[in-house]
């Protein structure tokens, strides 16, 4: 029809009447076509005079249509961005460095070594090399409250093994501020980074700070003499436990969404989007978000060594509802303070989500999604049950570290999948009324 529009206009610049006569024809443009733009009739040497017939001004209306077709019903045609390959392999590899920085910290706190550095300096703390300065270190270990009420038998070679994990989750956590910045740098010398790229990088260097103070306001909060019950165990804070984590959760997802940005751009449907795919747009980020938030309910069941109790499933104790699970007052605090609360909510979470992660998965065989969406949802799918398969069993083990890790680490694998389902929906959009 647009290609008409185009060979109707030009006959009607020369009159009607002169449809039937050479002259008419001598003076007709090629007609191209709206969506490549290519030229339809190719001019040829015998004195026919082809002009350009864009330059009509009957065509604006066609040249109004031409854009919301092109954007929505054909595959994009984007150059390349300067350097785009290399960047998107940097931030894969920023990641990936969050990905091993979120495993090490989650072996450092099932091994209880988190508070074996009692000091933190910006740059790094000098490992001890003499015995002398073993021993300095280890006595300035034994006047916080993990030595005094915990740890009172623990010797100096066992000392070492809990302060080598430390100082290795301290510095890769530095390393993944060197690896980030000083190519950030270079790229940004080089003009690798548009604008919108320019904010992201000054937001993860932002992030990366941010989550380095985050990390020792944690460790802090387990040296403070606070610990005066009778009860009380040495260790961090939930919250900020739980805030690290969070931090580490959204650095590692914003690094991976840019990436796949660089490196694996989403793909576009062609020709009309139904509705039902919109709402199934909605429904995998939805998931996304649940699979998040279940995670990070996850800190404080680490945090309060909830995964210690109630060493059973699907029952709690023979109880659907454990008869302690409202014990603290007021009531809010169970939630966030009560090991079985916390518990119970982990598991209610993560059967929810679940179930979220199933329908999603079912409703994704009958939408019409972008081709490599369909691998993504089933993924997530097959991630999510191996999930809950893995904490059910490390609940039942009362929670060997292997096990507990490899939990953790299925979590972060579990959202990377999610977030890679919803890039692929990325460019599902409705088309402008």
């Amino acid at each position: 029809m647009f290609n008409c529009l185009r060979l109707t206009s030009c006959i009607a610049r020369n009159g009607t009447s002169s449809f039937g006569s050479i002259s008419a024809f001598k003076t007709i443009s090629p007609a191209r076509s709206f969506v490549s733009n290519a030229l339809l009739v190719k001019p040829n040497t015998r004195g026919i005079i082809f002009r350009d017939a864009t330059k009509n001004p009957l065509l604006t209306v066609g040249r109004t249509f031409r854009t919301p077709v092109s954007r929505y019903c054909t595959k994009p045609n984007v150059q390349p961005e300067k350097g785009s390959k290399a960047v998107g392999y940097w931030l894969l590899g920023c990641s990936g460095m969050v990905f091993v920085a979120v495993v090490l910290g989650g072996v450092t706190r099932l091994t209880e070594s988190g508070l074996s550095m009692v000091t933190w300096k910006l740059l790094g703390e000098k490992m001890p090399r003499t015995d002398a300065e073993w021993r300095e270190e280890f006595d300035r270990y034994q006047q916080f409250p993990e030595f005094k009420l915990k740890n009172q038998d623990i010797t100096l070679q066992e000392f070492k093994l809990i302060w080598y994990m430390e100082y290795g989750h301290r510095m890769w956590g530095r390393a993944i501020g060197a690896f980030y910045s000083i190519p950030a740098i270079y790229f940004w010398s080089k003009g690798y980074f548009n604008k919108a790229m320019k904010i992201r990088v000054l937001a993860f260097g932002a992030l990366i700070g941010a989550q380095g103070l985050m990390g020792w306001y944690m460790v802090k909060s387990g040296l403070e003499d606070r610990f005066h019950e009778e009860s009380d165990v040495p260790r961090v804070s939930q919250y900020r436990l739980a805030s690290h984590l969070g931090f580490a959760f959204v650095l590692y997802s914003l690094f991976l969404w840019s990436a796949l940005d660089k490196l694996l751009p989403a793909q576009k449907l062609i020709g009309q989007i139904p509705a039902a795919t919109f709402r199934f747009k909605g429904l995998a980020h939805a998931t996304k978000a649940a699979v998040f938030l279940t995670a990070l309910s996850g800190a404080f069941v680490a945090g309060l060594d909830a995964g210690l109790i109630y060493n059973s499933f699907p029952k709690m104790a023979d109880r659907w509802i454990p008869s302690d699970i409202l014990a603290l007052s007021p009531t809010l605090r169970n939630f966030t303070e009560n090991p079985t609360t916390v518990q119970f909510d982990h598991r209610v979470l993560g059967t929810a989500t679940l179930t979220l992660i199933t329908g999603m998965f079912l409703i994704s065989r009958r939408r019409l999604l972008p081709p490599r969406a369909y691998k993504a949802a089933t993924a997530v799918a097959a991630m999510g049950w191996m999930q809950v398969a893995l904490g059910i069993t490390t609940l039942l083990t009362y929670v060997p570290v292997p096990l507990a890790a490899s939990h953790q680490s299925g979590s972060l694998i579990l959202l990377s999948l999610a977030i890679w389902l919803t890039h692929e929906l990325k460019l599902v959009k409705r088309l402008p009324k």
